[in-house]
């Protein structure tokens, strides 16, 4: 055998990059189990409730840091592309009063908006392929560009870059992929107070009030 790997250096040279791959990769998965970090499962709670436009309004470069703040003590009603329903869901999720949308960062819209290159004004410039934060446009230096929608989550932050101003936000129509029922009021919701307080306590075993 070591009068194989003498005579052939291309044989030892393989052998001893085999070896080598074998050393490292033992190294390399020790230490990943050994200094592996865990993510704070509250900030991850959190961005998965948020609408991960990533369109900066909440004052964040993103969803994930806006989670980050959040969990780290900053309010919860910075994000109007989640609007209301989603402050409502991280102040369940917390535990805390819900409060309403701080204005200051923008409006709820109820209609979900994408953007829309005119393609035939687009000079090229791919100033907007630098904005977008999930590239969503497709294109090249002096070619013509175009927004894959399916990908595009209505940040208009490819909009002001634009030095041809050949960018419109359009709104989207809901469809199957989009629908879903509203959820019912509770029966406690339901009911007004003065209902509520002079309820026997058959009616409420029957009607299941939590």
């Amino acid at each position: 055998m070591y009068d194989i790997i003498i005579q052939h250096p291309l044989y030892s040279s393989l052998l001893a990059l085999a070896g080598l791959s074998v050393i490292f990769g033992g190294i390399l998965g020790y230490a990943a189990i050994k200094f592996k970090v865990e993510g704070d499962p509250i900030v991850q709670q959190i961005d998965q409730l948020l609408p991960q436009t990533q369109c900066g309004q909440c004052g964040y470069p993103g969803c994930k840091p806006y989670a980050q703040a959040i969990a780290d003590g900053d309010t919860i009603n910075k994000c109007p592309p989640g609007g209301q329903a989603t402050i409502n869901a991280i102040a369940d999720l917390l535990d805390l009063d819900a409060p309403s949308l701080d204005s200051e960062h923008g409006e709820e819209s109820d209609t979900r908006t994408v953007a829309y290159i005119r393609e035939d004004e687009c000079i090229g410039c791919t100033k907007c392929i630098q904005a977008c934060p999930v590239d969503a446009i497709l294109g090249a230096a002096k070619l013509m560009h175009t927004v894959i929608v399916s990908e595009c989550t209505g940040c208009d932050l490819c909009v002001d870059p634009c030095p041809v101003d050949c960018i419109d936000m359009l709104p989207v129509m809901k469809g199957l992929p989009d629908w879903k029922w509203s959820l019912p009021l509770s029966v406690r919701e339901q009911l007004t107070p003065s209902k509520l307080n002079n309820i026997i306590a058959s009616d409420a075993n029957g009607a299941n009030i939590p």
